[in-house]
C-alpha cells in the first residue's frame, strides 16, 4: 500500500521583519530619550510588528506609537512617528518626541516629513 506525502512548511508563513531606517533627524534626536538598549528593543520589536502604532489621519500613512523610557511609564514616555516601505521591506522611523514636550505633530507636517525620506510606497 503506498503512502502519501503530506507537502508542508510549518514556518512558510513566518512573521515578517522589516529593516529599520532612522532619519537624521530621529538620529540626532532619541539618544535625548532612550539608552542605546532601549533603542534596540524598540527597533527589535516594531520591525516584528510594523503596524503596531495608529495611522495618523491626514498623514499619507505615518504612524504614531507611544512607548515607554526609563523611569516613566507609555503615558509619560515618548512618542515615534514612522512610516512603512512594505514593498522594500523597509520601516523609516521619522522623529522621536515627548508627550511632555509636544501633544501632536500636525498630519500635513509629517506627510512632508515622510516625503522628504522618500516614501514611495
Amino acid at each position: 500500500m503506498a503512502r502519501q506525502l503530506e507537502f508542508y512548511t510549518p514556518l512558510a508563513y513566518g512573521a515578517l521583519m522589516l529593516t529599520i531606517i532612522e532619519s537624521p533627524l530621529f538620529t540626532k534626536l532619541w539618544p535625548d530619550y532612550w539608552t542605546e538598549e532601549e533603542r534596540a528593543e524598540f527597533a527589535a520589536f516594531l520591525a516584528a510588528t510594523p503596524e503596531a502604532g495608529d495611522v495618523v489621519p491626514g498623514s499619507g500613512g505615518c504612524r504614531k506609537i507611544r512607548w515607554s523610557r526609563s523611569g516613566a511609564g507609555k503615558r509619560a514616555g515618548v512618542r515615534v512617528i514612522y512610516t512603512t516601505r512594505l514593498k522594500s521591506g523597509a520601516l523609516v522611523l521619522l522623529v522621536i518626541y515627548a508627550k511632555s514636550a509636544l501633544e501632536n505633530i500636525p498630519a500635513h507636517l509629517l506627510k512632508q516629513i515622510a516625503q522628504e525620506m522618500g516614501n514611495a510606497d
